[in-house]
């Protein structure tokens, strides 16, 4: 069924006679719910007395919102009073209005999904997601953590997208200049196919031309439609519009006919992904399951059983307002790499190492396997990315003084998980040298009565597998990077021919790969118990209890990007 919904250019804190105007345009329409985009508060530098009492009347419930309204932090920092209210409230500044951060993603009880990047693009911070959702900036990073979210019925960022005027015919009011755009903002647009692209311009209206993105490869007759539409500010001296509503029904397929006027893909970016199945169930705090018209109550005690978390809910999506930005480690463009919750080892478990070194490969799609991934070149630069950084992480461990250390990676793979990673821990290189690793995860599934065995077997990205599947990359450093010089692989076979992508790895590896199946309950934490097991660290085997503060977190996390440096290619992509 299709919404009403109205959007609104920034009040930069005029905001009563907006939602006053939309208060009369929701009495003759009926709108699902009202979007504002820009600068909902005024700039705190040149504020008034008046500002402030209105700021304070709102909050206080004084000021009545018509109906479910969204809006974002812009240009200019949130007043410090609608900080402290949001923190307390659950980012609900007062009945019907709500805070959607400056990187989000929400989907509201029509299953509409909104994603949002707002703020400035800060080009002082290289490298990282932002951690303070009410500052009016955002990072590159935080671009690239929102195309987890995979697909947007409407896309809300400060920025223009570079290139969105190419190929279209309609210009800007006379006198007004186009704004640059950013690169990052077109990535994002490619990588979501919103039907909706809304941004703003302070003192001019934009509406383009629909254009089309370039077909996914299952679907090559259905061509998605995004419309680009930049909203003038409420008070803008040339009186520009500022409001634009429209109906969208986030159910219906992309059209097989295009629009009359449409043009083609303006960006140089490249295309990728497309909706999965599995994403449209995905819920939010905003949803409503049983099918009723309450947009913002959260229904806490309501019996259903939930579908699997989508990426507004999932720890591993950095488009998620759960996952923990103090672990991150490094972003690239389709993977990222952090430092684990609860690590397994501690700062003494290996003294020659600046951290616990307990660490995370984890996919920015939310995906629950890598062969769930539909588009090909997607899934291929996924594989190769989380294998790149598996080899970087190998090269850290061998440039590292004292103690030789191998490594072991392992993944749990089911088509029932949420969100794929690999999990990568150092390992004496003794324990890989005399097979004891080896021993010990096929031992642990005897011990665990499993129906079935490990083989040896390199499966790639998993699409050679039929069903689930447990996998374990076993390493050690090769002959020559061995202070002993001894020759025992302890059954490794040498991989200097290259990675499983193609490119060089440095060293001996074995894969063994358990098949899972129905007839038998997995333990997903069968990894960590093994390593456990193994290294003395049983009274670790949860990472529950292994939990950090924030601050031990961070400084963790610190020194081992610090030292990562060297070797992390992100860096220079």
């Amino acid at each position: 069924m299709a919404s009403k919904i109205i959007v609104s250019g920034a009040p930069a804190g005029k905001f009563r006679p907006v939602l006053e105007k939309i208060a009369k345009l929701h009495s003759k329409n009926s709108f699902s719910l009202a979007i504002i985009v820009g600068d909902f508060f005024a700039d705190p530098e040149s504020t008034f007395k008046k500002d402030d009492l209105d700021v304070s009347a709102l909050i206080n419930g004084k000021i009545e919102v018509p109906l479910p309204t969204y809006f974002t932090v812009g240009r200019y920092p949130l007043p410090t009073s609608v900080i402290e209210k949001l923190e307390k409230s659950d980012d609900e500044l007062c009945p019907n209005l709500y805070f959607l951060g400056k990187r989000s993603t929400t989907k509201t009880s029509e299953g509409l999904r909104i994603v949002n990047l707002a703020g400035s693009l800060d080009p002082t911070i290289l490298a990282g997601v932002s951690k303070d959702k009410y500052l009016p900036f955002h990072t590159e990073d935080d671009a690239k953590a929102l195309r987890g979210a995979n697909s947007a019925d409407i896309l809300l960022t400060s920025h223009w997208p570079a290139d969105v005027r190419k190929g279209s015919k309609i210009s800007l009011p006379d006198g007004i200049e186009a704004p640059a755009g950013e690169k990052h903002v077109a990535d994002l647009c490619s990588a979501l196919w919103p039907r909706y692209h809304f941004s703003t311009t302070r003192d001019a209206f934009y509406e383009r031309e629909p254009f089309f993105h370039r077909p996914a490869e299952k679907e090559p007759d259905v061509k998605r439609i995004t419309r680009f539409i930049s909203l003038a500010s409420s008070e803008n001296p040339s009186k520009q519009r500022f409001l634009y509503a429209f109906s969208i029904d986030p159910t219906s397929s992309a059209p097989l006919a295009l629009p009359p006027g449409t043009t083609a893909y303006p960006f140089t970016t490249a295309q990728k992904r497309q909706r999965l199945p599995d994403q449209e169930q995905s819920y939010s705090r905003f949803s409503v399951p049983n099918g009723g018209s309450d947009h913002y109550r959260p229904h806490k005690r309501s019996r259903y059983t939930k579908p699997p978390p989508g990426p507004q809910d999932c720890f591993f999506c950095l488009s998620s307002p759960k996952v923990n930005t103090n672990l991150i480690a490094s972003i690239a463009n389709d993977t990222y790499l952090t430092t684990a919750k609860g690590p397994l080892t501690t700062p003494s478990t290996y003294p020659n190492l600046p951290s616990p070194t307990h660490l995370l490969i984890i996919p920015l799609e939310h995906s629950p396997t890598l062969s769930s991934i539909s588009v090909p070149e997607d899934r291929a630069r996924t594989y190769k990315e989380m294998q790149r950084y598996r080899r970087a992480l190998h090269s850290f461990l061998l440039s590292r003084p004292g103690e030789k250390l191998g490594a072991v990676t392992w993944d749990v793979s089911r088509a029932a998980g949420i969100h794929n990673h690999w999990q990568f821990l150092p390992v004496p290189v003794d324990l890989v040298k005399k097979g004891l690793v080896e021993a010990a995860f096929k031992v642990e599934a005897e011990n665990e009565k499993y129906p079935v065995t490990f083989r040896t077997k390199d499966i790639g990205d998993g699409t050679v597998e039929k069903g689930d599947f447990f996998r374990v990359w076993i390493w050690m450093p090769s002959d020559e990077d061995r202070v002993d010089g001894q020759d025992d692989g302890g059954g490794l076979a040498a991989d200097a021919d290259g990675g499983d992508d193609g490119e060089e790895e440095r060293g001996k590896q074995k894969c063994l790969v358990l098949p899972l199946n129905a007839t038998f309950r997995f333990d997903i934490q069968f990894g960590r118990k093994v390593m456990a097991k193994l290294l003395g660290l049983e009274g670790r085997r949860d990472w529950r209890d292994c939990e950090q503060t924030d601050k031990e977190e961070l400084k963790d996390a610190g020194k081992f990007k610090e030292v990562f440096k060297k070797f992390d290619w992100a860096l220079e992509e």
